[in-house]
């Protein structure tokens, strides 16, 4: 089953079920990168994701 339409004017329409995929995966990578790299005992992970926070403008502590 197709689930993308192309239009004649170059348009595509996505299935819900596809986009929900997309933002469940998103979402995912970003819980991942938060909790994953953020609480990491590895130093170097945890130093880079503390670097980007305040970076970012983000307080962290």
């Amino acid at each position: 089953m197709n689930t993308t339409r192309t239009h004649a004017d170059g348009r595509t329409d996505v299935s819900v079920a596809s986009r929900a995929m997309a933002v469940a995966f998103a979402a995912f990578l970003g819980a991942f990168l938060i909790f994953g790299v953020g609480f990491s005992h590895v130093s170097a992970f945890h130093n880079a994701a503390h670097d980007v926070r305040h970076s970012n403008a983000f307080p962290c502590h």
